[in-house]
């Protein structure tokens, strides 16, 4: 794998977390808090995860009826980007994780902006708080510049959209579970994983379902 001169992950960092993300789904998710994504002149520090798993019958997965032209990248091989389009405004990214052939992904909630905060600041001059600027899903692609441009990118190489392993090792009992936010089918699922007391992870908000009149 090639990698930049000012990257300090070596090349057995980047094979281990590659292991990682070709395993099984919640421990890839878990694996990727701390992770750091650079992309567009900044780099997040990941706090906030959330899993799907597609082929394994997951009714919020965007892979759960099979394979589109939207969702194929879902279908591996692991390390790559799944960046889709919500709400007709924003950009979500995920890592796309597990067996190729077999749909998953791990998306992206929320993150740390570690380096080029004078960037992200610019991209958010709405935010007043820094720990707010890649906080929730869409914040954290706005902040990094990330759109549609990045989908299907190799993120273990040396392109524009990076993600390396953490900087300094994540202590297991920092790492808390809960269900995931805003889906519909299995969102009583704890199948996201956030760093406690992290100040940059998104407010979570129960799914209640629309009455129809």
């Amino acid at each position: 794998m090639a990698l930049s001169s000012g990257d300090r992950s070596t090349a057995a960092d980047l094979a281990a977390l590659a292991d990682l993300l070709a395993g099984p789904l919640l421990p890839a998710a878990r694996g990727l808090l701390g992770c750091e994504l650079h992309a567009g002149g900044v780099t997040v520090r990941i706090t906030e995860v959330e899993a799907y798993a597609g082929s394994g019958g997951d009714p919020a997965s965007h892979a759960h009826r099979g394979r589109t032209p939207r969702n194929t990248v879902m279908f591996g091989p692991a390390g790559y980007a799944y960046v889709y389009f919500t709400y007709g405004m924003h950009w979500c990214v995920n890592v796309v994780t597990g067996v190729e052939g077999e749909a998953s992904a791990v998306l992206l909630r929320a993150g740390e902006v570690v380096d080029g905060l004078t960037t992200a600041r610019e991209r958010r001059p709405a935010i007043r708080r820094d720990v707010d600027l890649a906080r929730g899903p869409a914040r954290l692609c706005s902040a990094l510049g990330i759109d549609r441009e990045a989908y299907g990118a190799h993120l273990l190489g040396d392109g524009p959209v990076r993600l390396r392993p953490p900087a300094r090792p994540v202590r297991p009992e920092t790492v808390v579970a809960g269900p995931r936010v805003g889906v519909t089918g299995a969102h009583d699922l704890p199948w996201r994983f956030w760093l406690d007391g992290d100040p940059t992870v998104s407010a979570y908000r129960r799914h209640v379902p629309r009455i129809r009149r």
